[in-house]
């Protein structure tokens, strides 16, 4: 059992590691149960709740009496809002188109049409724009994980940061391209 179950508000944030890395097994098994298996979604989801934990405890530490229980429930409500996602997007894209149909492949083995050169170019443009727009710290994440291919442990090491940190400021850079795609 763990002991630091119950701490003060007060020793919350210099705690928050010592828990973290004992229970950290049990966390990853209950994230790989929830996410059937998959390993790469649930490292996902235990670095959203690593940071939904970390930055809840920054604003209401005192909130917190069970931080190793506090924890678990943070990780049931990632994986809740990760389902909620997933069926938003099951909704917008349709899971029944034939993607192996002939339009498809059709210009598959040949050249890009002049059509999808435009739009390539366009495209290209776009995430130029977004790119420029970006912060410098999030310009270097992008160059570290997108242009260099480096892995999220390489980064963390980089950046100083844990693991779990790099792997989320590399999903709230996406969003933040997509948003900026979007426009």
């Amino acid at each position: 059992m763990l002991n630091q179950n119950v701490v003060s508000s007060s020793n919350l944030g210099h705690c928050f590691e010592p828990v973290w890395r004992e229970i950290h097994a049990k966390l990853q098994r209950r994230a790989r149960h929830l996410c059937k298996g998959d390993i790469h979604r649930a490292d996902e989801l235990l670095s959203d709740t690593a940071l939904k934990v970390h930055l809840y405890l920054q604003h209401s530490p005192e909130r917190v009496q069970n931080l190793a229980g506090f924890l678990f429930l943070a990780l049931n409500h990632a994986f809740l809002d990760f389902v909620r996602s997933q069926r938003r997007e099951g909704r917008v894209i349709d899971p029944d188109s034939d993607l192996d149909s002939a339009p498809v492949h059709a210009h598959a083995g040949g050249a890009p049409t002049p059509e999808q050169q435009l739009s390539l170019k366009q495209q290209l443009a776009w995430m130029d724009t977004a790119l420029a727009g970006l912060k410098p710290q999030q310009q270097l994440l992008f160059k570290l994980k997108f242009e260099e291919d480096l892995s999220y442990s390489q980064i963390a090491s980089l950046l100083g940061i844990n693991e779990a940190l790099a792997r989320k400021r590399v999903e709230l850079l996406r969003k933040s391209l997509r948003k900026r795609m979007e426009r």
